[in-house]
C-alpha cells in the first residue's frame, strides 16, 4: 500500500480493525455494537447462527416488545382499489369537496362506483342511456358524468337534491 492513501478509504471498525461491509465479509461476520445500556455489547451474526452477548436490561426489553407485539392487533396493508382511484380522480376534476361529496353520493347511489353496473338499459357509473358509455374506461366515464351534471344541474349537489327527491338524475 503507497502513501499518502488516496480518498475514499474504506470504514474500518475500530474494534475490530476490519472493514465493515453489510454483505459478506472474509470470515462470514459482521461486528455491531449497541449503546442501548450502559455496558456496551457485542452483537455477533453468523451465517448459520445468531449469537447476542446481552445484559439484562436488553432481554427484559427484548420479552416487553415481543410481548406487545403478541397482544396488539396488526392490519394488513390494503390495496388501492379501482373504486379509490376512481374517486381520486372524480376529485381531481370537482376541487370544491362539498360539490366533490355531492357527486361521491350520487355515483354511490347509481353504480357503487361500479363501472360495468347496468340497470335495463343503462349503464355504468352515472348510469347513463348511452351505448357509447357503456364501453367507456371508469376514468372517461367520470369526466362524461361530471359534464352531464354540470350542463343539467349547474352543480353536483342541485344533482344530488334532484335525485334524492326523485330517485333518479
Amino acid at each position: 500500500m503507497s502513501y499518502p492513501q488516496t480518498y475514499p478509504q474504506e470504514h474500518v471498525d475500530s474494534a475490530t480493525h476490519r472493514p465493515q461491509y453489510l454483505t459478506d465479509s472474509g470470515d462470514g461476520s459482521l461486528y455491531l455494537k449497541d449503546n442501548l445500556s450502559e455496558n456496551k455489547r457485542k452483537i455477533k451474526i453468523n451465517k448459520k447462527q445468531i449469537k447476542i452477548k446481552t445484559t439484562k436490561t436488553f432481554k427484559s426489553a427484548i420479552l416487553v416488545s415481543i410481548i406487545i407485539l403478541t397482544i396488539t392487533s396488526i392490519e394488513q396493508a390494503k390495496a388501492v382499489s379501482q373504486t379509490d382511484l376512481l374517486k381520486l380522480y372524480a376529485h381531481s376534476r370537482i376541487i370544491n369537496y362539498e360539490q366533490f361529496r355531492c357527486f361521491e353520493a350520487l355515483i354511490t347511489r347509481e353504480s357503487h362506483w361500479n363501472v360495468a353496473a347496468k340497470n335495463g338499459s343503462h349503464y355504468g357509473l352515472g348510469q347513463m342511456n348511452n351505448a357509447k358509455y357503456k364501453t367507456l374506461d371508469g376514468f372517461t366515464q367520470v369526466d362524461w358524468s361530471i359534464r352531464y351534471i354540470s350542463k343539467r344541474y349547474k352543480s353536483m349537489c342541485n344533482a344530488w337534491r334532484f335525485f334524492k327527491v326523485k330517485g333518479y338524475h
